[in-house]
């Protein structure tokens, strides 16, 4: 009897393996499928002068101070998940300001005009030649019928990625974080600016900012800005667009976008000296960093490379 029912077992025993293989591959299946994968203005590798904080060169992050919506992708198509960044403008023109019209359209075609605020906008918009100068933060203005329009800064020739990042408030991708971007052509004699070396501080309008981590290609890594001035911490940052720092990334080679989200909690007007960020830079390779911070009602904005490994 033990004999006979042995063959049996077994075949009951291979058909459990055999279901539980089946489950554990859906699983992981579903799982995998959840993600997708300068002297003159716009000239130097920094970003422009220093503006008044209600000035349009501005900061993006979340619906909590200090957090932000992680928008998914590196920003480098003008469409996902059926939502697109259109714009009939190909050109822009050098040496001056210009106005740069774009819309957003939905999975249905239509321009969408519902946007949640994320860190106090609905939109922020940003402008970065190829060479990684002249970067620009914005934040654009809407019509009643989804036409958004910003207004550059003066603009040296070459080629500009400019990107748009939003999070709808209706349709299909109601609550998703989007980064879209396209390129425009400034039409005269581009000069290539040479990538400053990777450095781990920087100064800018008196203030000194010390970089400390070094983060690897795809992983999420801690990463901390201590700013002092004439060698003294500074505790005096100011809370801008709900946190007190936004620190925006560009690939070099490629200009792919990338947001370090900031984790330091806001207190008034006590900020400093230290800022926290979890960085998750996708690729390896030089990152232009871009952190923006605000102290007497000025924004500075301050620029150095960051090499990942």
């Amino acid at each position: 009897m033990f004999a006979s029912s042995c063959p049996a077992v077994r075949r009951r025993r291979a058909l459990a393996a055999a279901g539980t293989a089946a489950v554990l591959a859906v699983t992981l299946a579903a799982c995998g499928s959840s993600s997708d994968s300068p002297s003159m203005p716009g000239m130097d590798h920094g970003a422009k002068p220093s503006a008044s904080s209600s000035a349009s060169a501005s900061s993006s992050m979340g619906d909590m101070p200090g957090m932000d919506h992680m928008a998914d992708g590196n920003g480098l198509t003008d469409n996902k998940d059926g939502y697109r960044l259109t714009s009939k403008d190909t050109t822009l023109a050098a040496g001056r300001q210009a106005a740069y019209r774009f819309a957003v359209t939905g999975p249905d075609g239509k321009p969408v005009t519902a946007f949640a605020l994320d860190q106090t906008k609905r939109m922020h918009f940003y402008a970065i030649r190829s060479d990684l100068t002249g970067f620009q933060h914005i934040h654009p203005t809407m019509a009643a019928d989804g036409a958004w329009t910003t207004d550059l800064d003066t603009l040296a020739p070459g080629s500009w990625r400019l990107f748009a990042s939003f999070t709808p408030d209706s349709g299909a991708g109601k609550g998703t974080a989007f980064v879209l971007s396209r390129t425009v052509t400034v039409p005269g004699a581009a000069t290539k600016t040479p990538l400053p070396a990777a450095a781990k501080t920087v100064d800018v309008d008196g203030y000194t900012l010390t970089v400390k981590g070094d983060p690897m290609a795809g992983m999420e890594h801690p990463l901390t800005v201590t700013v002092t001035k004439n060698g003294k911490p500074v505790t005096d940052l100011q809370p801008y667009l709900g946190t007190y720092a936004h620190l925006t990334a560009f690939h070099e080679g490629d200009t792919a976008f990338a947001h370090l989200h900031p984790t330091t909690k806001v207190n008034g007007d006590h900020g400093g000296p230290e800022l926290s960020f979890n960085a998750e830079l996708p690729t390896s390779g030089n990152w232009r960093l871009f952190l923006q911070f605000q102290t007497g009602g000025r924004l500075h904005t301050a620029a150095l490379t960051l090499n990942v490994s």
